[in-house]
């Protein structure tokens, strides 16, 4: 059985889908814990009405300090695989020293395109019709000490349509997000994927 920690700073959207396949007994997994950056962040009222446990961890205004704690905190939690769900800040040494290989992250494009420092949310997918592609999709890769950087797992294409905005682009891919990492999680819970491959 998986055992996932989770970190978001907002909605969680990948949390509550991955809970709901728990729940459903479709994903063989535990969630041990969900922790935010941000106390008042939807994710975390949606894992206490869960009845799941919850730890908030700032990371300003000392961010080596909140990298410790946060280490400290999944392995407190006996967290085998770290899922971030919406999470936007960089994860620290202490943290990928403690669970190198295990940090899984979801990204809204095609990676190793339209990736790095200062792309995420709607800015990804203006760069994608600006770049004129004519397909985009969603990555889950391997989280190391760069954006974005880490080895891609799985990922799922979305055409890129005639008249699309960034927002209705936007809209598309956080819609197949959720359930791309639910799919991904199965096939690691069924040994159809093994992760130490693209570490």
């Amino acid at each position: 059985m998986l055992r996932l920690g989770f970190l978001a700073s907002g909605n969680g959207s990948s949390l509550r889908a991955i809970v709901a396949a728990i729940d459903a007994g479709t994903l063989e997994a535990e969630a041990r814990v969900v922790i935010s950056n941000r106390p008042r962040a939807p994710a975390l009222a949606f894992a206490r009405a869960r009845g799941l446990s919850t730890r908030v961890i700032p990371t300003l205004p000392d961010p080596d300090r909140a990298d410790a704690r946060l280490a400290v905190a999944l392995g407190d939690a006996g967290v085998d695989l770290v899922i971030l769900s919406g999470y936007l800040r960089k994860i620290g040494p202490r943290t990928l020293g403690a669970f190198g290989g295990r940090i899984l992250n979801v990204h809204p494009a095609l990676l190793p395109s339209h990736g790095g420092k200062g792309c995420y949310g709607r800015r990804v997918h203006e760069l994608v019709l600006r770049a004129g592609d004519s397909v985009t999709g969603a990555t889950i890769h391997l989280v190391d000490g760069a954006y974005d950087h880490g080895a891609p797992i799985a990922r799922v294409e979305i055409p890129v349509l005639e008249g699309d905005t960034a927002e209705s682009l936007e809209r598309r891919v956080m819609a197949a997000e959720p359930a791309l990492f639910v799919e991904t999680l199965q096939r690691l819970a069924q040994g159809r994927l093994d992760i130490s491959n693209f570490r």
